[in-house]
């Protein structure tokens, strides 16, 4: 009893200490198995969470019956879909079989999307947002509610969001759920508000989740609530407890599959500055730094020890491929020579019809030359990391 005790003032310690930007809370369960949204919303509809009627596709040939006003949703498991094209809302019929050839065949960081999600187009009166994730920080689950909900909900101010930790042992608290309720004005409605995240929060046990999110919840112009998307990231450590998930393949498909048949670790994020650097710490420390500036990582590479200019230049191509606006390079270079990190990016660069904002910031064996090597070529050398993560960011605000 005394660690469950700790564990639940470690929580409420970190509700009044950190507020409540919704950005390191999200961002921390994007290195799981993330489920494909027809999945995502089958398992809330076993659950009895309405979501929209729809069903999932391969081709065109695929839909007959269907009729505008529709959605068609691009299936694959990263965010930042509409954003990249790949959620398109039909008026009329003519157009549903135009939107999901266009989609088909899309490369949306990295995935090639396979499989499209067709839906009925939902009266939408007002979206907010509702998740269940775990707050590393806190060492315990949290709920979030913020209002609106959408595209742009990790951008919220945070008089626009609030969150409540959870007693990992029990449930979303009654305090809780009906303070949502309250924060997200729907009076009278805190009963079925509180009916919703109890069945959220048994998805986020029973299936070992990171994150259970729903963003958009729509209120319908009825009045009624649904679950508009479904986004369930499962920690993938306890998949063998699942056989009902689809295990992931042994090297997967788009950037993290590439990486992982070249023997490189790459973890994606939902930012859009890649960094590669070599070291665990290292890498962790140049992501919180990038948070800490105002940016958003949108994926990371630990080379460890390497000499091999071959495999720098492939690291470095991988991530420039996964869509990233800005690759910042970050090496100590101990048992890693700086000058071969250099050449590796030079020849990766080299061969790059179009290439990234490059940042680099170079320490150790060799370093003044790797810097003059880059700056040869014409690409910023920071020996300072404050330096060289405030170019990366402001280069991926240009």
């Amino acid at each position: 009893m005394k660690i469950i005790r700790e564990l639940w003032d470690a929580g409420r310690r970190s509700q009044r200490s950190v507020g409540n930007d919704i950005r390191p809370l999200v961002r921390t369960c994007c290195i799981d198995m993330m489920l494909l949204e027809d999945l995502g919303k089958r398992l809330f509809r076993e659950r009895g969470i309405r979501v929209p009627a729809g069903r999932t596709v391969t081709s065109p040939g695929d839909l007959a019956g269907t009729s505008a006003p529709a959605v068609i949703k691009a299936l694959v498991p990263v965010g930042g879909r509409g954003k990249a094209g790949g959620v398109v809302v039909t008026r009329a019929d003519d157009e549903v079989p135009a939107a999901v050839e266009r989609v088909l065949g899309m490369t949306i960081s990295g995935h090639l999307v396979r499989s499209v999600l067709v839906e009925e187009a939902l009266p939408i009166a007002r979206e907010v947002y509702l998740s269940i994730v775990i707050d590393r920080s806190a060492g315990v689950p949290a709920l979030i509610a913020a209002a609106p909900g959408g595209v742009d909900v990790e951008s919220l101010p945070p008089a626009s969001v609030r969150r409540w930790p959870v007693h990992p042992f029990v449930c979303v608290p009654r305090y809780a759920a009906w303070g949502a309720a309250r924060f997200l004005e729907l009076p009278g409605r805190e009963a079925e508000v509180g009916e919703l995240l109890r069945r959220m929060w048994e998805l986020f046990v029973s299936l070992d989740c990171e994150l259970v999110e729903i963003n958009p919840l729509v209120l319908t112009t009825d009045g009624t609530m649904v679950a508009a998307d479904a986004k369930l990231v499962v920690n993938d450590d306890s998949l063998f407890r699942h056989p009902e998930l689809p295990a992931p393949t042994e090297e997967g498909e788009g950037t993290e599959g590439e990486a992982r048949r070249e023997g490189i670790a790459f973890v994606r994020l939902d930012g859009d500055i890649g960094v590669i650097a070599n070291g665990a710490g290292l890498t962790m420390a140049t992501l919180d730094a990038i948070f800490d500036r105002g940016g958003r990582p949108g994926g990371f590479m630990d080379l460890g020890g390497t000499d091999d200019p071959a495999r720098v230049r492939r690291a470095f191509e991988i991530m420039a491929g996964s869509g990233q606006k800005v690759v910042l390079v970050n090496i100590f270079g101990g048992m890693t020579r700086c000058d071969t990190v250099a050449q590796g990016m030079l020849d990766a660069l080299g061969s790059m019809p179009t290439r990234p904002a490059t940042v680099a910031r170079i320490r150790g064996v060799n370093e003044a030359l790797a810097r003059e090597m880059l700056l040869s070529a014409g690409l910023a050398a920071r020996t300072d990391l404050e330096e060289a993560v405030r170019d990366a960011v402001e280069a991926s605000w240009a």
